[in-house]
């Protein structure tokens, strides 16, 4: 059916939401803070300096021990899980109409090379960014060796 464009997507949208809220304009700041969906909470901004790499992680609401970062066969993988606690208090007060808040796990992952260890890279967790410093290791170089054919005859 075709309806005029001061409606949304879906006619009924404005008569079967809430009536005391309304959900568009939160839906539109979503996508506009963190893409389609609001499922990529893990923003990530990576800096290359003469000496090393920066790689500063955007988790909001996320407390330094809920964050885990671990390197292994050459990948940075960086972990963060939230749970939200439930108390008996909380029924006794009322239900939720609307939570916003999650609890649930997030990770990436970065390939920064097999010559790295644990003691090489430096962590720092500050306001929500997590912030790791990442040298740069000289590639060692690579003894050429020649190939031939063997030619018979």
């Amino acid at each position: 059916m075709m309806t005029p464009s001061i409606f949304g997507n879906d006619f009924f949208d404005d008569f079967w939401s809430f009536p005391f809220y309304n959900d568009k304009d939160v839906k539109r700041m979503e996508k506009k803070a963190y893409g389609r969906g609001a499922k990529n909470i893990m923003k990530t901004d990576i800096r290359e300096h003469d000496t090393g790499y920066t790689i500063e992680v955007e988790l909001p609401g996320f407390k330094k021990d809920e964050v885990k970062v671990s390197l292994e066969d050459g990948y940075l993988t960086i972990n963060a899980a939230k749970m939200q606690e439930e108390n008996e208090k909380d029924k006794a007060t009322g239900k939720y109409i609307r939570q916003e808040r999650f609890s649930g796990a997030c990770q990436r992952s970065f390939y920064v090379g097999e010559d790295l260890t644990e003691e090489d890279i430096k962590g720092e967790f500050k306001h929500g960014i997590l912030k790791l410093e990442i040298p740069k290791k000289e590639a060692k170089p690579v003894v050429e060796t020649k190939k031939y054919i063997t030619i018979e005859g």
